[in-house]
C-alpha cells in the first residue's frame, strides 16, 4: 500500500495502522442517509456520462446526484452545462433519458420554455400570471466539468473544481484517450444493501482468495497494490504469468491484447480507480468500464455500468471483451451475495467491526472521508 502525500511523494505504509471501519449504524440508519444526501451527494462530483452522449448543441442527458435529478446539456457555445432537472413553475421534471432538445428546453406539463443557458424565455398566457418575472425564474444551475471525456456534475456552487481535486489523475488517464472511446453494453441494476457496503467491497482485495476463485487464478494477489490520494485511489492488479486451469480464463489470458491506444505493458494489468465518493473506473487491456454506485434508500444500492472501447477494435478484441464481461459478471454475482451477508450481519446487536488488515487500507481511507463529510452525524 502506498499513501500519496500532497506533495505527490509515495510513502510505503505497510506497518501503519489502518483507520477503523465505519460504525454499523451508519449503514442502517435512515437519518444518516438523509445527512449523506445533503453532505455527500449534493457536495461531491457525480459521474453523469460520456462526451459522446452530447454530440451537438441541444444534446442532453439526465442523471442524478443521490436523489436529486440533474439535467446536462450542450449549450449554444458548445459548452457542457448542468441544471437541476425541475421546471420552476410546478416542479415537473423537464426531461428524461437522453436525446436532442434542439434550441430550447420545454416543459412537457405547461410549456414553460428555457434557453440552453437556463434562462426562462417562454410562458404560455404569461399576462394572466400576476408578478411574473422571467429573469428570476431561470433553471437552478449546477456545476459541470469534463475530465478525460467523462462528464461530472456537482450541485454545490462553491465546490472545489474537480480538476484541482483529482490532481494528476487526469494526466494518468489521458493516454487511454477516453474521449475517443465508444460506449457499449450499458447495464443498470440494484443490490439489497447500503451503498457504502458496495464501495467497501470494491476497495479491497483481502476477500479475493476466499470469495473469488476465478480472480485468484487470474490476478497476482501478492502484487495487488493500491495508492491512496486525498480524493481518489488507484489499484494495480497484475495478471498472473501462469495460465489458469479454467478454460475461459485461460483463453482470456492467451488472446487478450491492448486495444488501440494502449501500450504493450497494459496487456498484463487490470486497474481499478475510485473517485470519492462513488465513481469507479476500471481499466482493462481490452476495454474500460465506469460504475456509479448510488443509494436507492438506506438498504438498496443502484448500480449504473457502462463499457467503453476503441472504435477501431477488431474481432479478436471484441471476443476478449465478451470473455471479460462473462468473467466479471460472475465476480459481480459473487460480490452481491457477499455484501448482502454483510448487510444482514450488521444488524447483530452488540457487533462492532474488528481491526482492518493492510489490504483493507482503502476501506479505512473511505471511512475517514465519510466521517469527515458527515460531521457530527
Amino acid at each position: 500500500m502506498r499513501l500519496i502525500t500532497k506533495s505527490g511523494m509515495a510513502v510505503q505504509t505497510t506497518s501503519a495502522a489502518v483507520p477503523r471501519a465505519l460504525e454499523p449504524r451508519l449503514y442502517l440508519d435512515p437519518e444518516v442517509l438523509a445527512r449523506e444526501q445533503e453532505r455527500i451527494f449534493e457536495r461531491t462530483w457525480q459521474l453523469a456520462g460520456h462526451v459522446s452522449e452530447l454530440p451537438q448543441v441541444g444534446s442532453y442527458l439526465t442523471t442524478s446526484a443521490g436523489d436529486q435529478p440533474v439535467l446536462v446539456v450542450r449549450d449554444d457555445q458548445g459548452d457542457v452545462r448542468a441544471f437541476r432537472n425541475v421546471c420552476r413553475h410546478r416542479g415537473s421534471r423537464l426531461l428524461a433519458g437522453s436525446g436532442q432538445c434542439k434550441k430550447a428546453i420545454r416543459c412537457r406539463y405547461h410549456g414553460w420554455t428555457y434557453r440552453l443557458d437556463g434562462s426562462l424565455i417562454g410562458v404560455p398566457e404569461a399576462r394572466t400570471i400576476p408578478g411574473l418575472d422571467k429573469g428570476e425564474l431561470g433553471l437552478f444551475p449546477a456545476r459541470a466539468e469534463v475530465m478525460c471525456g467523462l462528464i461530472f456534475v456537482n450541485l454545490d456552487p462553491h465546490a472545489e473544481p474537480l480538476a484541482d481535486m483529482v490532481g494528476d489523475l487526469a494526466s494518468r488517464l489521458e493516454r487511454f484517450d477516453i474521449p475517443s472511446l465508444e460506449p457499449f453494453s450499458p447495464w443498470n441494476g440494484t443490490q439489497p444493501v447500503n451503498w457504502k457496503i458496495v464501495v467497501d467491497n470494491y476497495l479491497e482485495g483481502y476477500h479475493v482468495p476466499i470469495a473469488h476463485p476465478g480472480l485468484m487464478r487470474l490476478l497476482d494477489y501478492q502484487k495487488y497494490d493500491v495508492e491512496l490520494h486525498d480524493h481518489w485511489l488507484w489499484f494495480d492488479a497484475p495478471l498472473r504469468e501462469k495460465r489458469s486451469a479454467n478454460r475461459l480464463e485461460r483463453l482470456y489470458q492467451r488472446i487478450v491484447e491492448p486495444m488501440p491506444g494502449m501500450l504493450p505493458e497494459d496487456r498484463d494489468v487490470w486497474r481499478y480507480i475510485l473517485i470519492y465518493p462513488n465513481t469507479a473506473i476500471d481499466i482493462y487491456p481490452d476495454m474500460l468500464t465506469t460504475w456509479k454506485i448510488e443509494p436507492d434508500g438506506v438498504g438498496t444500492t443502484r448500480d449504473t455500468f457502462l463499457c467503453y472501447r476503441s472504435p477501431d477494435c477488431g474481432p479478436r478484441t471484441k471476443a476478449t471483451q465478451r470473455i471479460n464481461s462473462r468473467l466479471n459478471t460472475l465476480v459481480h454475482k459473487e460480490d452481491v451475495d457477499l455484501v448482502a451477508n454483510v448487510q444482514a450481519g450488521l444488524r447483530t446487536r452488540g457487533y462492532e467491526c474488528g481491526p482492518l488488515s493492510r489490504r483493507e487500507a482503502a476501506v479505512g481511507w473511505f471511512a475517514e472521508r465519510v466521517r469527515a463529510s458527515l460531521g457530527d452525524a
